[in-house]
């Protein structure tokens, strides 16, 4: 990872790039692995939280989300693959104040504790998913069959009141009244008894945790990549289908209208806007991916296949390449949770905003398996919590692999662990094991899956800003002139970079200035 490796790389180990698209695709992975991180946290729980308060009106910001932090993200990879240092090398080159690091890594520091918890939001949503599929105990049971009955009447109750007076619908409509007669028997019988209380959740989130720790500490890139692609290709093509044949639903389907109120630019008051920011720093590449991509291209091979820099037309040529190539991963992996994060935010708006219903607390795994209900019908809590453990997991799982990775190097950096190899992999294997106890008691204290995932979006989004700053830096400052962009590149890398300034600093206004401002005045 960092660039004592590239310097001990011989002309042996150095390697041409691939010319032809076949073969750049061949060379495609950390993308992947990223996108594995990705579509979980930001797409599953942040992103259908936004369509559930603030309806379709921030589907722009949504798109604009995914798309805008590419730049910066080429940027950082860039500067990993021509000069062989990490991210955090990086970011400790970039002027400013400093003791023992600069301003940027002790910010860093204290985003990343905030991440960490964020983690243990995403393994307590693995838990609720396995404790509603496989529960363990009889309060477990009882705690589902309540919960059930409850959504269900919320749901029936809600779309009949939306079709009461459309005459087409009545088929549906005696189908509802017979579905909210049933839950309330269902309600009404367990009435008299106290509401059941259920560690499944946090039983199950402990035994993915130590079959996490052995598959972490014995894995190795291939594997993390492999695992993390295969779970999440798979529900996304089921959640892009579910969409599509939501269309053919009159009472769900996304209408022509739904889709210009969603890109006419929109600010909608209340909590829906907190809550999108919030999701911007999380959806797409948020500020954590942008920190470990260039740690997994390293890992891949890209900086020690180009060398180091010697000003040799070959090493030119070589790093040109491997740009190439890094872009192409990029983009590829952009598109693939683009396609996830814009499914999540329709099925979002239109059916959990168009209930009512808010997937937060005990009932948040429960409350998006409502997504697939429409077109799966008895069938989609199988469907559904499949999904939800196969994108949960795989951003657990990668996220910790990748934050391993990073913190290991993180005390290299701070100075206060060895520069060598073998120091560096032991550190890996180690955090492997510390980190995923940590977000199980992270979960385990406060047991609010949503509120976590979305309190480590706001230290992202404030975060995101001092990337840009350092993506700046790495352009005119330490990007190799053989290998400078156009001007093109530049006013997008300008776009991206205003982009994250305003999302971290609208961010920082409402949290921070608006409640100093009214404590004050209190």
């Amino acid at each position: 990872m960092s660039d004592h490796r590239c310097r001990e790389s011989t002309p042996d180990g150095c390697r041409n790039p691939p010319e032809s698209f076949r073969d750049i695709l061949r060379q495609l992975g950390p993308g992947l692995i990223i996108a594995g991180s990705i579509v979980g946290s930001g797409e599953l729980i942040a992103t259908t939280a936004v369509g559930a308060e603030a309806g379709f009106v921030l589907l722009w910001l949504i798109i604009i989300g995914c798309l805008i932090k590419v730049f910066v993200q080429i940027e950082f990879g860039r500067y990993t693959i021509t000069s062989g240092r990490t991210t955090l090398d990086g970011l400790n080159e970039v002027p400013g104040p400093r003791k023992r690091v600069n301003w940027i890594c002790w910010f860093w520091l204290i985003f990343t504790v905030v991440a960490l918890v964020q983690l243990g939001g995403i393994i307590g949503g693995v838990g609720q998913a396995l404790a509603i599929q496989h529960p363990l105990t009889e309060s477990g049971r009882e705690m589902n069959a309540r919960q059930d009955a409850a959504i269900r009447l919320q749901v029936a109750e809600s779309i009949t009141s939306r079709f009461k007076d459309d005459k087409t619908s009545a088929p549906m409509l005696e189908k509802l009244h017979a579905e909210k007669k049933q839950a309330k028997a269902e309600l009404s019988s367990r009435s008299g008894t106290p509401e059941p209380k259920s560690n499944d959740p946090l039983i199950w989130a402990t035994v993915i945790t130590g079959i996490s720790i052995i598959l972490l500490v014995i894995g190795r890139y291939r594997m993390i990549q492999n695992v993390s692609t295969a779970l999440v290709a798979t529900f996304t093509l089921v959640t892009i289908a579910n969409l599509l044949y939501l269309q053919l639903l009159p009472e769900w389907r996304v209408s022509w209208p739904d889709l210009v109120s969603g890109m006419s630019f929109q600010i909608p008051e209340g909590k829906g806007l907190v809550t999108a920011l919030a999701a911007f720093g999380i959806i797409g590449v948020g500020a954590t991916e942008l920190i470990q991509y260039p740690y997994w291209c390293s890992e891949k091979g890209y900086a020690k296949w180009t060398g180091p820099r010697d000003g040799t037309p070959e090493w030119d040529h070589r790093a040109r390449g491997w740009v190439r190539v890094l872009r192409w991963d990029a983009w590829c992996s952009m598109i693939v949770y683009t396609f996830a994060t814009v499914a999540f935010y329709l099925l979002g708006a239109a059916i959990l905003g168009r209930t009512g219903l808010d997937p937060d607390g005990s009932q948040m795994i429960r409350t998006l398996g409502q997504m697939y209900v429409p077109v799966f019908g008895a069938s989609a809590q199988h469907v559904f919590f499949f999904g939800a453990f196969a994108v949960l997991y795989s951003t657990f799982f990668v996220a910790t692999a990748s934050h391993a990775r990073v913190c290991s190097d993180a005390l290299r950096v701070f100075g206060v662990a060895a520069n060598d190899e073998r120091s560096h992999r032991s550190r890996v294997r180690i955090f492997c094991i510390v980190l995923p106890l940590l977000f199980l008691a992270s979960y385990a204290y406060f047991k609010a899956p949503k509120q976590l995932v979305l309190a480590g979006g706001f230290m992202g989004a404030l975060m995101l800003p001092l990337l840009g700053i350092a993506a700046l830096y790495f352009r005119y400052r330490r990007c190799d002139p053989a290998l400078s962009p156009g001007r093109l590149w530049d006013f997008g890398l300008w776009l991206s970079c205003a982009g994250l300034f305003v999302a971290g600093g609208y961010a920082f206004y409402t949290t921070v200035i608006l409640d100093l401002l009214g404590n004050s005045r209190g």
